[in-house]
């Protein structure tokens, strides 16, 4: 006889608030309990951030038995964390099937962000960015990217970091490819977690169906198109996806989302020496920020292996913020955070995996 199949257990981070309340209205059901029992299980998973069914200490010890034959909650593992002497905290976490994602806390006043991670590599090849040159490997469920919420959440509350009061989805991957899982994901965090939309913010390199999609939604999700140059020739060197969506078209995309209720648009602008960093291309950034009503970011380009890129020279990026706010354009310059642990922009799985290895040898 063959071995008896395994039973499937559905994960609860993946599900939409109301589609969990559905789930486990009908697991209690079945069991003769009563609905106050989904209430229970709601709250350690949301309030609680529960990392296992044993910790739901106010239900029966056979009812969070029957919650682990039917259910999982695939919470990622803390393989790596990484602080940096701003106090930017990095988190190297281990999936179930081995592989690994990045996160980064980025403490600021009295903002904590949480920079997540959407895909397990990036099949977008940006030149700029360090995770693109390791390939795409696959999607992230949406209980893996909510799994990393939750647990820098905890970390962030054991460590006196306070409570993450922003989400950027600037990590790993193109969040907007990841079309299965970022809508639930999107959904879970605002409506089970209680992050306001305004406060949550996806970064594209111009995928114009997921912008559309985006647009569709009645939350005010905030959109940060990352541009990088004003020129679509240009563009095309850096981002590879200007070949496929046009920069005019994904402009347009951009405008239609942000005409639809208001929402906040951003133009990333990562700032490279000799590259993208010509006075001439200053007329055109803000003609197209302008157009948007967009608020600029210029971003000091960090160093990645196998790239001699270097950050455009102070004097040269500020020079480009006067001229923009001469042309009526909201700009600044973004501080770089974390940039001692590769963790900032575009430096993600830098160097991850040699880290790893040495802290294991």
């Amino acid at each position: 006889m063959g071995a008896s199949p395994t039973k499937v257990r559905h994960d609860l981070l993946s599900m939409t608030p109301e589609k969990l309340r559905l789930s486990l209205g009908e697991h209690f059901l079945k069991r003769g309990q009563p609905d106050y029992r989904i209430g229970q299980v709601e709250s350690w998973l949301y309030d609680g951030l529960a990392n296992d069914f044993t910790e739901m200490t106010d239900l029966p010890q056979r009812e969070r038995r029957g919650l682990q034959d039917a259910f999982e909650i695939d919470q990622p593992f803390a393989k790596l964390l990484q602080v940096s002497q701003d106090g930017t905290a990095k988190h190297l976490w281990l999936l179930k099937d081995g592989e690994l994602i990045e996160s980064v806390l980025i403490p600021a006043d009295r903002r904590l962000t949480l920079c997540i991670s959407s895909q397990v590599g990036c099949a977008m090849g940006c030149t700029f960015c360090a995770t693109g040159w390791g390939g795409f490997k696959r999607q992230l469920t949406a209980g893996e990217i909510v799994g990393q919420y939750r647990a820098s959440q905890r970390w962030a509350r054991e460590n006196e970091y306070g409570p993450i009061t922003n989400i950027v989805f600037m990590g790993m991957g193109e969040p907007l490819a990841n079309r299965r899982s970022l809508p639930t994901s999107l959904t879970t965090l605002n409506q089970g977690y209680k992050v306001g939309a305004r406060r949550i913010t996806i970064s594209t390199v111009g995928f114009i169906p997921g912008i559309v999609a985006l647009a569709k939604r009645p939350e005010q999700f905030g959109l940060a198109l990352s541009l990088h140059s004003p020129l679509p020739e240009l563009r095309s060197q850096l981002i590879p996806l200007e070949l496929r969506y046009p920069l005019p078209e994904v402009l347009q995309a951009v405008e239609d989302f942000k005409k639809d209720n208001g929402r906040r648009v951003t133009l990333e602008y990562t700032m490279i020496e000799g590259v993208n960093d010509g006075l001439d291309l200053i007329d055109p950034l803000g003609e197209i920020a302008l157009q948007l009503h967009a608020f600029v970011n210029l971003i000091p380009f960090n160093p990645i292996p196998q790239n001699e890129w270097t950050a455009s020279k102070r004097a040269r990026i500020q020079e480009f913020a006067d001229r923009l706010k001469k042309k009526g354009v909201s700009v600044a310059v973004r501080e770089t955070r974390g940039r001692d642990i590769d963790a900032a922009c575009g430096q993600l799985k830098a160097h991850a995996f040699a880290q790893l290895e040495k802290t294991n040898s």
